[in-house]
């Protein structure tokens, strides 16, 4: 038997899961992320996978998922929110350290493979994973494996700023402008987010208050906040709707906090045709079978053929 070992690399902790040939889990750590320097984050993964080899006498293959991506033309990672292994590089040096290849993806593209190579979606050849959650970010699947771009960065939707429909949609005079961290303004990664939801409800309603709330609200039948919604779907729709015009995907999956919005399945679907071409069909859309573990998982099937 083969083992797969997925690392999810995140800001606060970084964890470690252990596949088999079927990306069923057996085992897993998780460690707080060092934030003191580079050799204490490269000996922390080190340990992890040295940690899973003793527990299955195997040297298993090792796959990243980073909240970045590493540079295919430089090799040098990209990762802002984690300073001391933004700017280095880390496939060569952990690939010297661990003896063996080391594959790394944005954490958004290990989360759409993740879902593709799900025993339920393995009929969809093409999947689109978009998260939905501090920011909007994106993964495209193709026949299994990630299209990652000529430089790594493919799937940044997020960075794909409002167009001429959504500004309309939100009021040409009035409409909120959001600065972006990448150093843009008006990217949907300030307005498709779970966050986005919080700023443009406060800003176009007039209150802030979190999601859940919100959401309460909508299935309470509060007239402002039913608008708002409707409003919502409809901005997801112009901006989403664009996406599925250029890679026409068979399936949509969702993940982050907002997935949870169940609404959003019943009503995104009605809102989008007239934002495609018309021979365009509606994709499937689905909502995260793996939550929480698509990261690891993702990670780890990024040997899998």
């Amino acid at each position: 038997m083969n083992y797969y070992y997925g690392l999810d690399i995140g800001g606060t902790k970084i964890e470690l899961a252990v596949f088999n040939d079927k990306l069923e889990k057996l085992y897993s750590e998780r460690v707080p992320t060092p934030q003191t320097s580079y050799e204490d984050w490269l000996y922390t993964i080190e340990t992890l996978v040295r940690n899973a080899d003793a527990k299955f006498d195997t040297k298993g293959s090792v796959g990243l998922g980073l909240p970045g991506f590493v540079n295919r033309e430089t090799g040098v990672a990209e990762i802002t929110n984690i300073k001391v292994a933004d700017g280095k590089t880390i496939i060569k040096d952990l690939t010297e350290r661990l003896g063996r290849e080391v594959r790394a993806e944005n954490d958004a593209n290990c989360f759409a493979l993740s879902e593709a190579w799900d025993e339920n979606n393995q009929q969809y050849s093409t999947v689109l994973g978009l998260i939905l959650g501090t920011g909007f970010g994106g993964g495209f699947v193709f026949d299994g494996k990630i299209h990652s771009g000529r430089i790594g960065m493919a799937g940044e939707v997020g960075h794909i700023q409002l167009n001429y429909h959504a500004l309309q949609l939100l009021g040409w005079d009035n409409a909120p402008i959001y600065p972006c961290g990448c150093g843009n303004r008006a990217c949907l990664d300030t307005y498709l987010s779970g966050r986005g939801f919080e700023m443009l409800y406060r800003d176009l309603v007039g209150e802030a208050i979190d999601a859940k709330t919100i959401i309460t609200r909508f299935h309470q039948g509060d007239e402002k906040t039913v608008k708002f919604v409707g409003m919502f779907i409809e901005l997801m729709a112009i901006s989403i709707g664009n996406l599925i015009t250029a890679l026409d995907p068979d399936m949509i999956v969702f993940g982050g906090g907002l997935s949870n919005f169940d609404y959003i399945y019943d009503a995104l679907p009605k809102a989008l045709p007239p934002h495609l071409m018309r021979s365009a069909k509606v994709p499937v859309f689905k909502k995260a079978i793996h939550g929480d573990s698509g990261g690891v998982r993702g990670a780890a099937a990024l040997f899998l053929k």
